[in-house]
């Protein structure tokens, strides 16, 4: 029953001339005027030549000041997990969130250090992003209109929940499509403000639908050392602030998940097991600075 509505949503779904799916006139008919020029531009900016030239941006421009700002800072673990990976089947890098600036330095990372093709993506919260116009050149100058699509959940509104369907379509149709794409994803929903760099947040299931749906690949990544003060993030690049340290690890297999229904339930614990993983990614991290500030006996 499922798989048959999910066929007749899909037999109906509006394409635009790239062949893209693209919302219905209910579900992009829940936005505002702002919301929804926001959306159009951001879409197209993510398509075809416009996404080849953001993502030229994105390597030699985007790239080059988040490095010039963490050069001194910055230690990677297990980048060799990202480059073995098929660059023609999508990737989702699955990571805790600590910092407005984590997967902008991920991405850093992945464009100076490997030599594997991409086109990233960042499934973003539509509110600021796309409801403000500030939030539109924050997108641009910072994350070179990659922050996309956008979900509207939780900006108080239930009825924009409505183009969330769309958004979620969208995502999987990203992450299944034979191509080149990465995309980042924080399983926790939103930035861990409390408690310390190790405490995770519960996963929301959002991913694991996602996942279950699209079968990518899937990599963890545990981000520690960055901090939401921008000008002091910069400064302590020569100043001497915390070390970055990123890591990455190893291909998830997911294939015992696939096996179950899809359903809710099954989601969730696809979620709870990759925060696992982050988590396993964290400890490591742990170790690391418990070792290097022992005093020698």
């Amino acid at each position: 029953m499922a798989d048959l509505e999910k066929k007749s949503v899909e037999a109906i779904a509006p394409r635009d001339r790239f062949g893209v799916l693209v919302p219905t006139p209910e579900e992009i008919g829940v936005l505002t005027t702002t919301e929804r020029m926001a959306f159009r531009l951001t879409h197209r900016m993510n398509l075809g030549r416009w996404k080849r030239l953001m993502t030229f941006c994105q390597r030699h421009i985007g790239s080059l000041w988040i490095y010039l700002a963490t050069y001194n800072l910055m230690n990677v673990f297990g980048i060799e997990n990202v480059e073995n990976t098929d660059p023609n089947k999508p990737l989702i890098l699955v990571a805790n969130h600590r910092s407005f600036f984590d997967m902008y330095t991920v991405s850093s990372v992945l464009f100076r250090r490997t030599k594997r093709p991409m086109e990233l993506y960042f499934p973003v919260r539509g509110k600021f992003f796309y409801d403000n116009p500030i939030g539109w050149f924050v997108n641009f100058i910072m994350g070179w209109m990659s922050m996309y699509p956008p979900f509207f959940r939780e900006d108080g509104e239930a009825r924009k929940r409505e183009f969330d369907k769309y958004s979620m379509r969208r995502l999987v149709e990203i992450c299944s499509a034979p191509h080149q794409n990465v995309v980042g994803f924080h399983p926790e929903g939103k930035r861990n403000l409390t408690g310390g760099a190790y405490d995770l947040l519960p996963a929301q299931p959002g991913i694991g639908k996602v996942i279950y749906a699209a079968k990518p690949q899937v990599v963890p990544v545990f981000i520690a050392g960055l901090g939401n003060d921008l000008p002091k993030q910069i400064l302590g690049n020569w100043a001497g602030g915390e070390k970055v340290r990123i890591w990455f690890g190893e291909p998830i297999d997911l294939t015992p998940f696939y096996e179950k229904g899809d359903r809710l339930r099954t989601h969730k614990e696809i979620a709870d097991f990759l925060m696992s993983k982050i988590g396993e990614l964290g400890e490591k991290d742990r170790e690391l600075i418990t070792a290097s500030t022992a005093e020698p006996s």
